[in-house]
């Protein structure tokens, strides 16, 4: 076993033991889905997480995620879009990504079905929703109350499906308060399973907030830094 497979696995215990815990503290008896952010990683630790048993990576721009994609086309690894979407990425996203967790306005529907559609893939869609109280757009997000509107146009279009919600909490250092944002990322999800009940994913909780996160029913927490340590830098 190679150094860097140690550390991987021992930081991977790490954060499995929170979540764990962070389940048995909410008595939740349900499984919360790690996704390891691999954003700026090299496709080997990908290639080192599928043999620690992880099946879901994130990676945030579309040229690098391909890129990358391509290199570990045989590791049996569903693959998640988390970053901001550009429209003119869409059709590219869709034919490597299996999720794509931060669509949030519509425009990006109709390129991303297009591209579904020709790669003849059925492409499961977040709503990522904007839990900013200040509803700062640099964030990302649709706003709470059109988030409906988006899963229904989402679930109109031919190669996609709507699978839950994303959202990222503010921080400590925004003066905001994560429970508040995950409690309304809760309610956004339960209304939009009432009218489509197959969205089960609340995507929600990184290293330092998860536990909060899954006490507010988060279903998958995404976690990077604190599995594959310091990120490289992209050249």
């Amino acid at each position: 076993m190679s150094d860097r497979v140690r550390e991987v696995a021992a930081s991977l215990h790490e954060v499995r033991t929170r979540i764990e815990e962070a389940c048995r503290a909410a008595h939740r008896s349900d499984n919360v889905t790690l996704l390891v952010v691999t954003k700026t990683f090299p496709a080997s630790d990908v290639e080192i997480l599928a043999g620690l048993g992880v099946t879901e990576v994130g990676e945030n721009r579309d040229q690098e995620a391909k890129a990358k994609w391509a290199e570990v086309t045989d590791v049996p690894m569903r693959w998640h879009m988390i970053g901001q979407v550009q429209r003119n990425k869409a059709a590219s996203i869709a034919r490597w990504a299996d999720v794509v967790e931060s669509v949030d306005r519509l425009a990006l529907v109709e390129p991303l079905s297009r591209g579904a559609v020709q790669a003849d893939r059925v492409l499961e869609v977040l709503i990522q929703v904007n839990l900013d109280p200040e509803q700062r757009p640099e964030r990302g997000g649709i706003a709470a109350a059109d988030a409906q509107e988006l899963a229904e146009a989402v679930a109109a279009a031919s190669g996609l499906r709507v699978g839950g919600v994303m959202g990222v909490a503010p921080g400590p250092a925004d003066g905001a308060d994560p429970k508040t944002a995950f409690a309304l990322l809760e309610q956004v999800h339960a209304l939009i399973r009432a009218d489509h009940p197959d969205a089960r994913v609340v995507s929600a909780g990184m290293s330092g907030d998860l536990e909060i996160a899954i006490s507010h029913g988060a279903t998958q927490v995404r976690v990077g830094g604190a599995i594959l340590g310091s990120r490289p830098l992209v050249q």
